[in-house]
């Protein structure tokens, strides 16, 4: 029994091992492609579904793909039926592993295990590296598949496990919170049917008394989302409630006509139980959404009348990092640029604000300013923080380039906030000293701050679009802003010696256009980002 336990627990630990590194490979090797497939998010539901199947089929985890839509609503990426149609489709898309194990090939496992080492440890190209990976975890799913089935088979003779089988199939409701709580336990469907799999492999568990607990999985794999969901905006909690829902509604219809639906399930897949287990995993997912789809608006007006909006949310600095999507480098690095861009269009207006508050002298954009550059800096923190998470994960090369440049671009704009900051402080000393400038002096400060102000949003277009274009116009402005300050800089000088402008004010001109020159250089900066080049 000790042996039969352990070898159980070992077979499921290997199972679901294996399951997550082949997820990671995966990533690894269509990381940019799934970036873009979650970003083709439509209105038209069924295209939402696919999106969702095929994110699901990747990363091997209706959770993750489920959490990933919590965090998108969450940072109002994404509407409620969005992300309903991204459910439906995760659903489906998780039965993948399942028809996998169902095959008889886990005897084989050791072919994949070796070729994928082989691969791994003597190819150098990094895209064949990870394919090896890839192969090496399915080994280890498979190894899994047959550690379980093996540590079961001494139950073949065990009568009391008959009785218990036989209780489960006679008493269903117990088969489905069975499944449910393994499943919650294990944040796993599909390692409950793997389970579920290995020993129906070994006839220890007829179809009726696998049924049960299959619906049962499809609930307790909501628990993720509803942990995901806590402490976030009611559009996500209401993501999290419809999952519940969808899962729910759909294992009690199926209960109901369980006897009709074994009946499919056996007529499509007469002889292997491993096989009927697997297509019912598929079938039951596939129907729910199909009954589901053609009502899905009024769906989602239903879950926002059962969790009303209850008035906005006190206002919150982050926007859209969401830690509950770092083990997904990917989409971790999506939202950190996301949050990178609404950090610099911040430190936008505090430029803006800052020349605005020195020209006009205006003491309330001062004060702005000064408000707004405290949340810059804890932007630029938490941004930080995120990434270098995010830097725990294996990340592809353009990636980790990507990364990088993220990280050093934080502080470009930090800066940025910092000399807006600067400005302010001359203006301070204007306004208390009341200090004038002359009209040439005015105009010259104008026209430089557009020109900066040009250079920095070519380069967060560039970095927002990855605009080649856009990163060239920001270098050719960058050149005019330093041509612009050497000739103030000596315009000025030239009205000071011919008196034409007082010295106190005189100073803080030369500081003003010191500072906006640093703002091109930061702007060059953000380019060489978006170019790769840092």
């Amino acid at each position: 029994m000790f042996l039969m336990i352990f070898g159980l627990l070992g077979g499921l630990a290997l199972f679901i091992y294996g399951m997550q590194c082949m997820a990671d490979g995966l990533q690894r090797v269509t990381g940019d492609k799934l970036k873009k497939l979650f970003n083709v998010i439509t209105n038209i539901p069924i295209i939402g579904v696919a999106i969702g199947a095929g994110i699901t089929a990747v990363v091997q985890s209706s959770s993750l793909t489920t959490v990933m839509a919590v965090g998108f609503v969450n940072a109002s990426l994404m509407t409620l039926k969005q992300a309903i149609a991204i459910i439906m489709g995760a659903n489906i898309g998780t039965t993948i592993t399942a028809q996998l194990v169902a095959f008889e090939i886990t005897q084989y496992w050791a072919v994949p295990l070796a070729v994928g080492f082989l691969i791994y440890f003597f190819v150098k190209r990094k895209k064949m590296k990870n394919t090896g990976y890839i192969f090496f975890a399915l080994g280890i799913l498979l190894l899994g598949m047959v550690t379980m089935t093996e540590a079961v088979e001494p139950l073949q003779s065990s009568q009391w496990f008959y009785n218990a089988i036989a209780f489960l199939s006679k008493y269903q409701i117990l088969g489905l919170l069975a499944g449910m709580i393994f499943t919650a336990i294990v944040q796993s469907s599909a390692a409950t049917i793997g389970l579920m799999i290995a020993m129906a492999t070994t006839g220890l568990v007829p179809l009726e008394a696998a049924l049960p607990v299959l619906l049962g999985s499809n609930i307790g794999t909501c628990i993720t989302a509803v942990l995901a969901s806590i402490g976030t905006s009611m559009a996500a909690k209401r993501v999290a409630l419809a999952h519940v829902f969808f899962n729910v509604i759909g294992s009690i219809i199926f209960m109901i006509v369980l006897p009709w639906f074994e009946q499919l399930v056996v007529a499509i897949s007469p002889v292997s139980v491993a096989r009927q287990i697997a297509n019912a995993h598929t079938l039951f997912n596939v129907i729910a959404t199909v009954l589901f789809l053609p009502f899905i608006s009024k769906y989602a007006k239903l879950i926002e009348r059962i969790v009303p909006d209850k008035g906005p949310a006190p206002s919150k600095n982050i926007k859209y990092l969401d830690w509950h999507v770092i083990d997904s480098p990917e989409f971790a690095v999506e939202l950190a640029r996301k949050e990178l861009l609404y950090m610099a269009d911040l430190a936008r207006e505090n430029l803006r604000w800052s020349i605005e508050s020195l020209l006009n002298k205006d003491a309330e954009k001062i004060e702005i300013v000064k408000e707004q550059e405290e949340v810059v800096d804890e932007l630029e923190k938490e941004i930080c923080r995120y990434l270098s998470q995010i830097s725990q994960s294996s990340l592809s090369e353009p990636l980790s380039v990507l990364h990088t440049g993220l990280l050093h671009a934080a502080n470009d704009i930090e800066r940025i906030s910092d000399h807006a900051t600067n400005i302010t402080e001359q203006a301070e000393i204007t306004i208390n000293e009341n200090l004038s400038y002359s009209a040439v002096a005015v105009e010259g400060l104008r026209e430089m701050y557009r020109i900066a102000d040009q250079t920095y949003g070519y380069a967060l277009v560039a970095l927002a679009d990855s605009d080649m274009r856009a990163a060239d116009l920001a270098y050719e402005n960058e050149q005019m802003v330093d041509d612009m300050e050497k000739e103030l800089r000596c315009d000025h000088m030239r009205r000071l010696i011919a008196g034409e402008c007082n010295p106190s004010s005189g100073v803080l001109f030369l500081d003003v256009i010191s500072n906006l020159e640093r703002v091109g250089d930061h702007a060059s900066n953000i380019a060489d980002v978006a170019k790769g080049k840092i």
